[in-house]
């Protein structure tokens, strides 16, 4: 039985050497299901899973560095596969006319079966819920639970209380901690901090924290630290290839 998150990219706006965006591997006893999938996650997911197959995929929104890389897995399918099923998308409105600009020739629904977020939908063997939180375009959280796990991801937000109840009581919350200079000083948020993180994730009551969508430069350690001032629990950083199991298997590989 293998129940675990993998990070297949860790870095927000634009990936560092080595690294790539926002993309994480879900793992849960054989379903296979991926959060996002910005700029160079799609060969991270190919060398994770190298029969490329995926169950179903969710997108939190439109920017390119969570979406980019949905095209190459289009490309993948439709001439790779053609004429396989349809690959089940959840994601909110943009994206797909953000990837189709790319590929103006062709339906990306004879490839993407798309189903809409924010909103509630049974994805394999996890209850999905979508909600939405403040950014520069319309952005989903995520929350996953079967088995009375719950797995929860912000995808990019500002600080808003629907934090406190997408990561309510989750066995690990991915949370963005972009930590751009002078974000906390702008009239409008629509990005967080890593001591925020730590705050909304303490306010959720989340057993563990996953710091991601770190600024190109800045010092992980240091976002750590004051993610961990702040939550008081288990924090980690995502880093590229991190595998964290997910329920009673808690670990890092």
């Amino acid at each position: 039985m293998m129940r675990q998150v993998t990070v297949l990219g860790s870095c927000g706006a634009f990936p560092e050497p080595g690294r790539a965006c926002s993309g994480f591997a879900v793992d849960w006893d054989g379903y296979r299901l991926v959060l996002d999938l910005g700029y160079a996650t799609l060969p991270r997911l190919l060398a994770h899973w190298p029969d490329g197959a995926v169950d179903a995929v969710v997108v939190t929104h439109e920017h390119p560095d969570h979406c980019v890389d949905l095209h190459g897995l289009f490309r993948m399918r439709f001439y790779g596969d053609p004429g396989g099923p349809r690959l089940p998308l959840y994601c909110p409105p943009g994206v797909l006319e953000r990837i189709s600009g790319l590929e103006p020739d062709v339906d990306l629904r004879a490839v993407f079966d798309v189903h809409s977020l924010p909103g509630s939908h049974q994805v394999g063997p996890f209850a999905l819920t979508g909600v939405s939180l403040p950014h520069y375009v319309p952005n989903a959280g995520i929350r996953v639970e079967a088995d009375g796990v719950a797995l929860a991801y912000t995808g990019d937000t500002g600080p808003t209380s629907v934090l406190a109840e997408l990561g309510r009581d989750a066995d690990l919350f991915i949370v963005e901690a972009t930590d751009r200079d002078g974000e906390a000083d702008r009239p409008i948020r629509n990005l967080l901090g890593s001591t925020e993180a730590g705050q909304w994730a303490r306010r959720a009551g989340a057993r563990r924290l996953m710091l991601t969508h770190f600024w190109p430069g800045n010092d992980r350690g240091a976002s750590v630290a004051a993610a961990q001032e702040e939550f008081g629990g288990e924090v980690s950083a995502a880093e590229e290839g991190l595998t964290v199991a997910l329920g009673g298997n808690s670990g890092v590989g």
